[in-house]
């Protein structure tokens, strides 16, 4: 069962015409009425519903309802939010039962719609943070996911032990945790605007793909070199945290009747894709956990091997609403830089995680960030681990949001979020890492300790740096805020699709052109020649355009002199310098990061007039 909650200030409906050969009469319920304050909750009864999902949709409704206090909660079939519609007189008895039992469960008046008709309606939603919600209902048995509410204790926790709550506390110099409390505590509206990052990764070719499932992108051959050049990044930091790390790839379908994976995947409630194969029902991967936990229960691991990690840059896909949908932030398919740590247990677990926190800290400084934590820690181990959740929030070194959720629901005992503060004033969720007690049971992985018997290991799931596209949303956000600012926006040379663009005066000059390009190349840089027929001042917009750190002109004098003329992005600075120079301050600002090969021909003369305008 689907439901779509919307709290109307008032809300006006009139049957138009029949959808169904036998719609219900309308000598029972009227074929138009009028209502203020009240609670629509536009229905559609789903394949294999029965009254069992109709108590748990009554719960939802009543509890929404005492949230949002409406004079009257009404009833309104809507066939349009599933596509796997139970038969109609299966739907009409549920819809009956559904209003009868509201009716016994609250003294709020409750009305139902007429069945099987097209119908008219008006509707003004009152737009607060609960007036739309969305609610799917399913009935529990194997291969069938089911939504839990979780009731949430929030604190504000500081590095030296204070405890506050978030109404007490006082923002003073902290002004961006008063942002992400005001909306995970509060639930304030955000403000709006027009957000710079969707500006910058349409310049540099992340598009939505307007034939596939909206939410879906296609990458251009800049944002493939962009995409190509995290995802090694990524893997070049998860195998340098000081122990074994296993690169692997795999599947994307798992079996929703295999127990392990209904339980994981129940945890994530109606975000899933899921798909019907020759009468078996699958759920389409979240992250790498199906896929790596269902190798390491294959796996014959000693206490001698551990800890040690498994990594996989997995394509991964969440069914996001399609009014959350942002482009390179929240899409429903992207790639996750998924890394497992398995430890022999809490306490290995606890000690790895400060290394996996330091390291999620080094890599957004390095983009020139600082995150905002949101701690969600269940009670269990926040009142039994109070000094390690303490120690970690000491390293962040300013105080943090925390979560207190009851014990035994998630499969983690300690998820920390780190968010960014955007351009728009908005949180934005980018690295994570999780302690895990409970999957290593669930998908059955074991080791072998030394006493000779088989344990679970505790695992730690991290995102150093945040699904690929949304460190590529934090690099873009912050050139938007140093464009914002007054200053040159620009994204790291190692990142930039094409690092050097070289540009002769005229053809006069492109043998040496050519020269000076294929002695970076040889040196792993990516560089291009602009060798079109236009203007040299022209040629110099369009690259700057591009955002390209290094743009080399060349002319006589350049030639006599074996020198090249290099204007820098970063500093506005126009400088000669010899071919090796140049090298030496690319090997400088590459130290440490991939060298990614140039998805683009070396002559600009070649391209295309591409979708995107880099």
């Amino acid at each position: 069962m689907k439901l779509l909650l919307i709290h109307t200030r008032r809300f006006w409906y009139k049957v138009t015409d029949k959808a169904l050969e036998q719609p219900e009469s309308l000598e029972e319920i009227p074929g138009e009425a009028s209502f203020e304050n009240a609670l629509v909750v536009f229905t559609s009864v789903e394949e294999g519903d029965d009254e069992s999902v109709v108590d748990r949709a009554v719960d939802e409704i009543v509890g929404v309802a005492d949230r949002v206090n409406p004079s009257i909660i009404v009833i309104y079939p809507y066939a349009h939010l599933s596509n796997r519609l139970a038969p109609p007189f299966k739907a009409l008895d549920l819809l009956k039962k559904l209003k009868n039992r509201l009716t016994e469960s609250t003294e709020i008046k409750v009305y139902r719609t007429p069945f099987g008709w097209y119908k008219a309606f008006q509707i003004e939603c009152y737009g607060h943070p609960l007036s739309e919600l969305s609610k799917s209902i399913e009935r529990t048995g194997v291969g069938e996911v089911i939504r839990r509410e979780v009731k949430k204790e929030y604190i504000i926790l500081t590095p030296g032990g204070e405890i506050y709550k978030p109404e007490e506390f006082d923002y003073t110099g902290y002004e961006e945790l008063k942002i992400l409390v005001d909306k995970e505590v509060f639930g304030k509206e955000l403000p709006g605007g027009v957000n710079k990052v969707n500006d910058y990764c349409r310049k540099f070719g992340f598009e939505w793909e307007s034939s596939s499932d909206h939410g879906h992108m296609r990458y251009g051959p800049h944002a493939t070199t962009m995409m190509e050049a995290v995802s090694q990044y990524s893997w070049m930091i998860a195998s340098s945290l000081g122990i074994p790390v296993f690169k692997v790839m795999g599947t994307n379908t798992f079996d929703l009747s295999l127990k392990p994976v209904l339980e994981h995947a129940k945890l994530f409630g109606d975000r899933l894709y899921e798909l019907e194969v020759d009468g078996r029902r699958y759920v389409l991967r979240y992250a790498a956990c199906h896929q790596q936990f269902a190798m390491l229960k294959d796996w014959v691991i000693s206490y001698k091997n551990l800890p040690f990690g498994m990594f996989e840059v997995a394509d991964s896909y969440r069914l996001e609403r399609r009014g959350e949908l942002n482009i390179c932030f929240r899409t429903r398919k992207f790639y996750m830089p998924d890394l497992h740590i398995l430890t022999k247990d809490l306490r290995e677990a606890i000690e790895a995680s400060k290394k996996v926190q330091e390291r999620i800290f080094e890599e957004a400084r390095k983009v020139g960030r600082e995150y905002i934590a949101l701690y969600n820690v269940t009670r269990d181990f926040f009142q039994e681990h109070f000094s390690d959740v303490l120690e970690f929030v000491k390293r962040e070194g300013k105080p943090v949001l925390v979560v207190i959720i009851p014990s035994g629901i998630y499969y983690w005992v300690l998820n920390v979020e780190y968010h960014i503060i955007d351009n728009l004033k908005r949180p934005r969720e980018i690295a994570t890492f999780q302690i895990d007690i409970g999957n290593g049971e669930r998908f059955g992985i074991t080791y072998v300790d030394e006493s000779d018997r088989e344990r679970h290991p505790i695992i730690i799931h991290t995102a150093i740096i945040g699904s690929i596209e949304r460190y590529i949303y934090m690099v873009f956000d912050t050139a938007a805020q140093l464009e914002l600012s007054g200053r040159t926006p620009y994204i790291p040379t190692w990142l930039s699709p094409i690092q050097v663009r070289i540009i002769p005066l005229t053809r006069d000059f492109l043998d040496y052109a050519e020269k000076v390009a294929y002695e970076i190349m040889g040196r792993g840089y990516r560089v291009d020649i602009d060798d079109r027929d236009e203007s040299l001042g022209k040629k110099i917009r369009e690259a700057a355009k591009e955002w390209i750190p290094y743009i080399v002109v060349i002319g006589k004098r350049e030639v006599d002199s074996n020198t090249i003329n290099v204007r820098i992005r970063r500093t506005n600075d126009q400088v000669v310098m010899n071919v090796s120079e140049l090298i030496n301050r690319l090997d400088e600002e590459n130290k440490g990061y991939p060298r990614v090969l140039q998805t683009l021909p070396l002559y600009v003369s070649q391209r295309p007039s591409f979708s995107y305008h880099a």
